[in-house]
């Protein structure tokens, strides 16, 4: 086996040797080795290169499904019908027909189901709409509960 063959073998058998040889003739320097010319160990991937067969680890992912908010408005005596059909419109994305039929269930039974939603949806909705009512004066109560 000629010089150049035999450093090769070194190179790929994991010994100290850095660098690959230099072609005879071409005049370059070593290279410095990359990834791929350096030696693989063998197994499975995930083995930490020890030889065998390796063992692997399958866990299942169970995802719940988020709890979900009822979000309700209760009945007052001073806030107008209009107000809440038009926050049922804008908040809830009810249309007019829709929104009139929950703003007259809550008028006749003191309360009525908005929507139901996640808790962070649910809780952004509530505030939304107490904010707005309280900006424009009326005492209109909206309520989150667990469904």
């Amino acid at each position: 086996m000629d010089t150049a063959r035999a450093d090769m073998v070194e190179v790929n058998r994991g010994r100290s040797r850095q660098h690959q040889p230099a072609r005879k003739g071409d005049g370059s320097l070593p290279q410095p080795l990359g990834m791929a010319d350096r030696p693989r160990r063998s197994g499975p991937p995930g083995d930490g290169g020890k030889d065998g067969a390796g063992t692997a680890v399958l866990t299942r992912t169970r995802t719940r499904k988020p709890n979900l908010y009822r979000v309700l408005l209760l009945n007052d005596d001073y806030t107008p019908m209009e107000f809440v059909v038009h926050v049922l419109e804008r908040f809830f994305q009810k249309d007019r027909a829709e929104a009139t039929r929950i703003m007259m269930h809550v008028h006749q039974n003191g309360v009525g189901e908005c929507g139901v939603f996640t808790y962070e949806v649910a809780e952004t909705k509530v505030t939304l709409v107490m904010d707005l009512a309280r900006k424009h004066m009326h005492p209109l109560q909206c309520v989150m509960e667990k469904k």
